[in-house]
């Protein structure tokens, strides 16, 4: 088999090292730490994790715990990760939750110990000539983010995340909202519109004056530039600055008003093909969850919405797929050259971790003259994956796993639990036909939750 490089020691890059190693490959594996340290680690283990000490629900009817039964399916031997983390576990409900320091100790020791596996301590600073994944998370080092815009221009590299909430359309209250695009540009269904009366108005004002903010770390810290300052930030600078900024009612009739303009207006535009999922536009936020929450649900028509991901603001240093990657996540002249984990602009643990499984698959794949595979978009994989790929360049923001990433079911589900076990039923069967297929080697049945 192939000698191959794997740059970056998270999660994401150990997963893909030790997957490569289990299909045969000699893996070098480069990680910077601890020659050079990172604002956010403090040690030199390989996976450690920061900021929470959780992989989030293993129940198989949650979207989280889909991802966990395909990351285990693909997985030769199953997921690394997903079994370091069921041997470090501590209670935690249905959440996956670990002891950090056990947890990463046990991912360096089964990296270190494998025979095909060699770790180098030194920073990485080009992209590696030859068969190679890239990932290397939110804070790749300055030489190495530098030889990435090289390759991929200057609008290839993000440094940090201004991300607006995303609701599920299935849960909006239709009679509130009405479509349309301002001034009749653009599609006719691209844009959901929340018109709001002045009570209703300066009382959100009030909320969001009132709400209260992530203090966030010092690493996170970024600067706030003018086109995306948090919208609490906004609010804060005058009753009227969200009127005349992104709450603008100009050029937005409402229907049931004949046809005036409304006092103001949030705006939801199309997320996805499919319209399951409805992007806040102008609503990054670093208010804390239960206050988006609070404050959000006051919303004409958002009043019992589903968040599928939460607003927020921090540095994060990513790459925008849709504008530059392969489809299965390679340069586009370089289908040996994959990248892997947070830097895609997946956002999580776990699908940081289930990116790497695949990008370890697909290079397996290359690297034997067979072209890349990506799972289908009724799976979570797959439903990621085709995010990454088909997302409007000029709106991309990093996503966590839901179900709102799934294509529809052939027929109407009405009753939310019902619908979900038949996307999952749907999932777990289509992600064993692609493997089957495609003539790719798993690992094991997930275990059941504890």
């Amino acid at each position: 088999m192939a000698e191959v490089t794997v740059v970056g020691g998270g999660l994401s890059g150990s997963e893909a090292a030790y997957q490569l190693a289990e299909r045969g490959h000699d893996v070098t594996l480069y990680e910077m730490r601890p020659v050079r340290g990172t604002p956010a680690h403090n040690t030199e283990l390989l996976g450690e994790i920061v900021c929470s000490n959780t992989f989030k629900s293993e129940d198989p009817q949650n979207a989280h715990g889909l991802l966990k039964l395909e990351m285990d399916a693909l997985g030769i031997g199953g997921s690394l990760l997903l079994a370091c983390a069921r041997e470090s576990r501590i209670p935690g409900g249905t959440a996956l939750t670990v002891d950090r320091t056990e947890f990463a100790g046990r991912m360096t020791a089964a990296i270190e110990a494998h025979p095909r596996i060699r770790v180098v301590r030194e920073e990485m600073q080009a992209l590696p000539d030859g068969p190679a994944i890239v990932a290397t998370g939110p804070l790749t080092s300055d030489a190495l983010s530098q030889s990435i815009r090289g390759s991929l221009g200057d609008q290839g590299l993000a440094f940090f995340d201004a991300i607006a909430p995303v609701v599920s359309a299935e849960s909006l209250d239709m009679d509130k909202l009405f479509y349309a695009s301002r001034w009749g540009k653009g599609g006719d269904e691209d844009y959901l519109n929340a018109p709001m009366d002045r009570e209703q108005y300066e009382a959100f004002i009030q909320a969001l004056n009132t709400g209260e903010p992530y203090a966030g770390h010092d690493w996170e810290n970024v600067p706030y530039f003018e086109g995306c300052l948090p919208i609490e930030v906004m609010a804060g600078r005058g009753v009227d600055t969200l009127r005349f900024g992104p709450m603008k009612p100009v050029g937005l009739p409402v229907p049931w008003n004949d046809g005036k303009w409304a006092h103001a207006v949030i705006q939801l535009r199309r997320e996805d093909r499919a319209g399951n999922m409805w992007n806040l536009v102008g609503f990054q936020t670093r208010l804390k969850i239960p206050e988006q929450k609070r404050i959000f649900h006051t919303i004409p028509g958002l009043e019992n919405a589903e968040f599928l991901r939460w607003g927020s603001i921090h540095r994060n240093t990513y790459l925008n797929s849709p504008a530059c990657l392969s489809p299965h996540g390679s340069l586009r002249d370089r289908p040996e050259l994959i990248f892997a984990g947070q830097i895609t602009g997946v956002e999580g643990y776990t699908e940081s971790t289930a990116v790497g499984i695949l990008a370890a698959a697909n290079l397996d794949r290359v690297v034997r003259g067979l072209e890349p595979a990506v799972p289908p978009p009724t799976t979570m994989m797959g439903g990621l994956m085709r995010y990454l790929r088909e997302s409007d360049p000029r709106h991309f923001a990093p996503m966590n796993s839901n179900f709102g990433l799934l294509d529809p079911l052939d027929v109407v589900v009405k009753k939310k639990e019902l619908k979900r076990e038949k996307l999952v039923e749907r999932a777990r069967a289509d992600f064993a036909a692609w493997m089957e297929t495609n003539g790719i080697t798993g690992g094991v049945e997930a275990a059941a939750p504890r």
